[in-house]
């Protein structure tokens, strides 16, 4: 690994943050984790204990001089600071603010980050003193074991701040995407057709929830695990690709609106881990249970692949 900037500013300390620190401080830098509240922070301290507890689970390496600062005090977080990571919630209003207030404190060579599930870049450089440094860094969640990061500039990004992200997502052993600009950006617009698909035919009745995620994990999920969607083109020939897309493309689902498989089960409030009951259902200690097989499998895995040679 190569040496990070450092220290680095984490902003937001919900779902994202405390991974996204534990992953920066092992790889050595030192990092400040902001948010607004004490009691928001308390709760991102154990959540940053547990994603380092994973993040030895894999065998990795660390690097020496890391460390966390938890605060809640905005210009100590952001204080001399050589690289922020703006992981606030997904409102552009409220990012667009949070920006701002970091422009009035941070140097104007310092490079931003945001990591957006979706957002334009653009929108959210609108009103910059120094739109260039804006840089979209999205990491998949959960981002302590997900080792990829897709980095998208916006309209007047300029290429040093492209640039010196993909080093960054380099130094942390990770492996750097870079894209256009579009709405929901490359891995959640794939996701989101598969889910597509997947959610018509539950509201058509044609599989079970568990007959469709036995389908998926062990067909096309074990195989595009380790065979990249455009290497599985070369695989099966471009004939047979165009042959079966032929008659198949206009056999699937595309619908703008969301199915009453899912709108029905948000209206009894069933929304899934959070309420205990969604697709299926959890009893006492199930999804508990249900997160630390996930959280095995994904670090099992991540051992797996990282051990062959990636297609």
């Amino acid at each position: 690994m190569s040496q990070l900037p450092s220290p680095i500013a984490v902003l937001g300390s919900g779902t994202m943050g405390p991974g996204i620190a534990a992953t920066l401080v092992r790889a050595g830098a030192t990092v400040r984790l902001y948010d607004i509240s004490q009691e928001i922070i308390d709760r991102a301290a154990g959540s940053y204990k547990f994603a380092s507890g994973v993040l030895d689970q894999l065998d990795l390496p660390v690097v020496d001089g890391g460390e966390v600062v938890f605060t809640t005090d905005f210009a100590e977080a952001l204080a001399d600071v050589k690289f922020v990571i703006e992981a606030v919630p997904e409102n552009l209003d409220l990012k667009k603010k949070v920006i701002a207030d970091m422009e009035a404190i941070i140097g104007d060579e310092v490079i931003i980050s945001t990591n957006t599930s979706g957002i334009p870049i653009s929108a959210m450089s609108a009103d910059m003193q120094h739109p260039g440094r804006l840089v979209g860094m999205h990491w998949s969640n959960p981002p302590h074991l997900i080792p990829m990061i897709e980095v998208i500039p916006g309209e007047k990004t300029d290429d040093s701040a492209v640039q010196e992200t993909i080093a960054i997502v380099k130094a942390i052993g990770y492996h750097a995407v870079q894209e256009k600009e579009i709405a929901g950006f490359v891995e959640n617009r794939v996701l989101y057709a598969i889910l597509r698909e997947c959610v018509a035919m539950l509201n058509e009745g044609i599989v079970s929830p568990e007959g469709l995620d036995t389908c998926v994990k062990w067909g096309i999920g074990y195989k595009l695990s380790v065979i990249g969607p455009t290497r599985l083109l070369d695989m099966a020939g471009m004939d047979i690709y165009a042959a079966v897309s032929s008659y198949l493309n206009a056999q699937l689902d595309n619908s703008a609106e969301t199915p009453a498989v899912i709108t029905d089960l948000i209206a009894q409030g069933r929304l899934g881990f959070k309420s205990g009951a969604g697709m299926y259902d959890y009893g006492p200690g199930d999804v508990d249970a249900k997160r630390r097989d996930i959280v095995a499998g994904l670090v099992a895995a991540r051992k797996t692949l990282s051990a062959i040679t990636p297609v």
